[in-house]
């Protein structure tokens, strides 16, 4: 993939959860969480299944509203995109879902497909344009909705353990695109059960079990000197209780 040249402001504003609980049929599922992230860093959302890791995202990204509690970014809300563990993709071609996601970013009718190629060129996936998105591989997926992400210039980037069913390669192409992005001023939210990836790409690390926010701390100390019980026990491959 080429180096990618973006326009991001470099002041994503911090993004605050203040009691932040979501109940479902009368089961809390998640929360209280009360959370403060600042600056331009690459935090990894970690937790054995179920702990809320994909719940949190979709919070804080917006795509749900918290039973109780606020999410809230400070000063402006900036802007985002997500991209998901299976890439919602539209039955058209490779091409056609990028320019679809241009129109309805409000881009120029004209300037579409030149934007949509540039896109695919950056991901490796200009010789695909015409494939139907819906038959790509998972990793060629994923690289499209990165590209895809890539196009609406977010400033924060949610990503929900993207590579969770991806072979090594496809893995290491989606880890360089993260890179990039946060090389480009993206702040990045991505969420994760692989340690080895944490260890790759994390400056800080959110660490959820059974629905409450464990551990908030930076990357080294979490690896080499976890808090608690539960992320000692995650950390050695244990079943977490």
């Amino acid at each position: 993939m080429n180096d990618m040249t973006t326009h991001i402001m470099t002041d994503t504003p911090p993004l605050s959860l203040e009691g932040v609980t979501f109940t479902h049929r009368g089961q809390r599922l998640l929360g209280p969480v009360d959370l403060r992230l600042t600056g331009c860093r690459r935090t990894l959302v970690m937790g054995p299944n179920g702990s809320g890791k994909s719940l949190m995202m979709r919070l804080a990204h917006g795509l749900l509203a918290p039973t109780r509690g606020e999410v809230c970014w400070e000063g402006r809300t900036p802007r985002q995109a997500m991209v998901f563990q299976r890439p919602v993709l539209l039955k058209r071609s490779a091409l056609a879902n990028l320019v679809y996601a241009l129109a309805v970013n409000g881009t120029p009718r004209r300037r579409r497909k030149a934007h949509a190629r540039e896109a695919l060129e950056r991901f490796g996936l200009g010789p695909l344009e015409r494939r139907p998105a819906r038959v790509l591989s998972g990793g060629e997926q994923q690289r499209l909705a990165l590209a895809r992400a890539w196009l609406l210039e977010p400033e924060v980037l949610f990503l929900d353990e993207p590579t969770s069913a991806l072979d090594p390669a496809a893995i290491l192409a989606v880890e360089r695109s993260v890179q990039e992005f946060h090389a480009g001023g993206t702040r990045i939210l991505m969420s994760s059960h692989d340690l080895n990836q944490a260890r790759r790409l994390a400056d800080e690390v959110l660490f959820l079990n059974a629905g409450r926010l464990i551990e908030h701390t930076d990357a080294a100390t979490f690896f080499t000197a976890p808090a608690s019980r539960e992320a000692r026990a995650f950390i050695r491959g244990e079943l977490v209780l």
